[in-house]
């Protein structure tokens, strides 16, 4: 079983959530905490796998929660679950240590995805926003915000081969095998099986991975972050 611990200050999301994951023979509801102090005490004390939490909590916000639990030892993983549109925010938490970000309008389906995925070690991001929070964590951070423990042990940038880092980078901007062929001027299956080989370099599993193991590790260069910058503004 998934042991799952919601963090939100609205009963009916709690309420809510029940209904969907009832459903699911996989994942059980452990605990609700009504504000980010509640979320702490609860991640300590009941040790959920997964910790579905919205931001904007009272007493502690999420992000204030996520600096927390990265500097404690506890094996829940972060799902943000949230109805806010603020990518900077979700920048913010995915730097911290989130494992993903799922929206509050999300299918019935997503949720329990989102959170089976998260389990499994996966990270997990709404298809629409995928390209805007990557070309943000491609870039610098501005917010002093330090990876969180998620973050996995630095490995030399010289193991990427020219080509990759220039895949890397237009994975971060969001973008499909296919576009990437047409902009590197290479066959699709030339990119699949470049994005095998870095899979198995870097030690991820999917692009996603790929991208915020760049940024964690500091694999992406300043030229490389002015690159994404410029794509971004085509």
């Amino acid at each position: 079983m998934i042991r799952v611990l919601v963090g939100d200050s609205h009963p009916v999301v709690y309420v809510g959530l029940g209904a969907i994951l009832r459903a699911e023979s996989d994942i059980e509801l452990v605990g609700q905490a009504h504000d980010g102090l509640e979320v702490l005490q609860l991640a300590a004390t009941i040790d959920p796998d997964v910790i579905l939490m919205e931001l904007r909590l009272p007493r502690i916000d999420g992000l204030a929660v996520l600096r927390n639990l990265a500097a404690r030892p506890h094996r829940g993983k972060v799902l943000v679950f949230t109805g806010s549109e603020d990518r900077e925010e979700f920048v913010v938490a995915l730097r911290l240590g989130c494992a993903g970000i799922l929206m509050k309008s999300s299918k019935p389906e997503l949720i329990a995805k989102g959170i089976q995925k998260v389990y499994e070690g996966e990270i997990w991001l709404d298809a629409d926003m995928t390209a805007a929070v990557m070309r943000n964590l491609a870039m610098p951070s501005q917010t002093g915000a330090a990876p969180g423990r998620y973050r996995k042990a630095p490995r030399s940038r010289t193991q990427l081969s020219q080509r990759e880092q220039e895949i890397m980078v237009l994975i971060a901007q969001g973008c499909k095998n296919k576009e990437i062929a047409e902009k590197m001027f290479i066959g699709e299956q030339t990119v699949k099986n470049h994005l095998h080989n870095m899979f198995e370099k870097l030690g991820v599993s999917d692009r996603l991975g790929l991208a915020l193991y760049a940024v964690h590790n500091n694999l992406h260069v300043d030229a490389t972050a002015r690159r994404v910058r410029s794509w971004g503004e085509d």
